[in-house]
């Protein structure tokens, strides 16, 4: 082979032996292109000899003088071949690599006290060391992509994450005001794992802390309640929105029990206006607990929000 050379079309490609299976008979003399973006190992007897960088390198004895030995001892002559091999090494920046949370993490907030939160984000490596990265990592594999070494980096985040997220994050009401902490306290605890295998991360994001769809829609309805406020004019906005419906069923195919409804609510209506207007505040618990069960009976309040007003009434007996 007179020119050895390689060019990654997809941009995954980490490392990429020439050749592909055995041991590859380079001329003395033979030409090797080494681009911007990448290092190439000179191996030869499995031994690595030298590390060139961007430009052309002629494979002889000036530019590889710890073969000059081997060359002069064998007497071989200029065009004599020998058995070697290059690894080529990508240096660019292979962004956007993807990890996640496989299973849900326990987490103990300080509201909701224990529960479970999944994450996922992006990172961006390069390789900052390719001796070491390909001793350590590649061995003597032909073709190393991102996709072979995206799952061991995941694991280690991971790892990292459930310990840096106990430590910085106190509520998961607390993480749109925490994630740029996140981000760099885990690039800085990642920095190590990552130089250790040759690589440095360039970059690393937390870019969704989610809790399951059961914890979701307590927080949602949580959060419903706090808005609501007094309950009295909650109850009056209820009322008025089932009168509205009630009033668009007229003419439906069973709108009679709708009928039904809003006059019925209707009928209570007037006399909770008045209270207001009158700033009469004699109503007794029990009451209201009897107004709460005569909605719920009528449609205009859900299980769910029954059940919470219900709680806020008993609390004041």
């Amino acid at each position: 082979m007179e020119v050895i050379e390689f060019l990654d079309d997809s941009g995954k490609i980490l490392v990429k032996r020439m050749p592909d299976n055995g041991q590859l008979e380079i001329k003395w003399g033979s030409q090797l292109t080494v681009r911007e973006s990448q290092e190439a190992i000179f191996f030869r007897d499995g031994k690595a000899l030298d590390v060139f960088g961007p430009g052309r390198h002629i494979l002889e004895t000036q530019n590889i003088p710890v073969i000059s030995k081997w060359v002069t001892k064998f007497g071989y002559g200029p065009n004599s071949p020998f058995r070697a091999e290059v690894l080529f090494v990508g240096k660019q920046l292979f962004p956007n690599l993807k990890w996640g949370t496989k299973e849900s993490i326990l987490f103990r907030d300080t509201e909701l006290q224990m529960v479970r939160l999944r994450a996922y984000g992006s990172f961006s490596i390069q390789i900052n060391d390719a001796m070491l990265f390909v001793n350590k990592v590649v061995g003597t594999m032909g073709l190393y992509s991102t996709i072979a070494i995206e799952d061991y980096l995941r694991g280690v985040i991971i790892s990292k994450f459930n310990v840096v997220l106990g430590r910085v994050l106190k509520s998961i009401f607390d993480i749109p005001i925490t994630l740029d902490q996140l981000n760099l306290v885990m690039r800085t605890e990642l920095s190590a794992d990552f130089e250790g295998l040759g690589l440095s991360l360039h970059d690393f994001y937390v870019q969704s802390v989610t809790v399951p769809d059961e914890v979701q829609k307590m927080i949602d309805t949580r959060t419903g309640m706090n808005a609501v406020g007094n309950l009295d004019q909650y109850m009056k906005l209820k009322i008025a929105d089932s009168l509205g419906d009630a009033a668009k069923n007229q003419g439906e195919v069973g709108s009679a029990m709708g009928l039904g409804a809003g006059m019925g609510m209707g009928m209570m209506l007037p006399n909770m206006i008045q209270q207001s207007v009158n700033g009469q505040s004699s109503e007794s618990v029990t009451d209201k607990l009897k107004q709460l069960k005569e909605l719920l009976d009528l449609g205009a309040l859900t299980q769910v929000e029954f059940d919470e007003k219900k709680k806020e009434l008993l609390k004041q007996l």
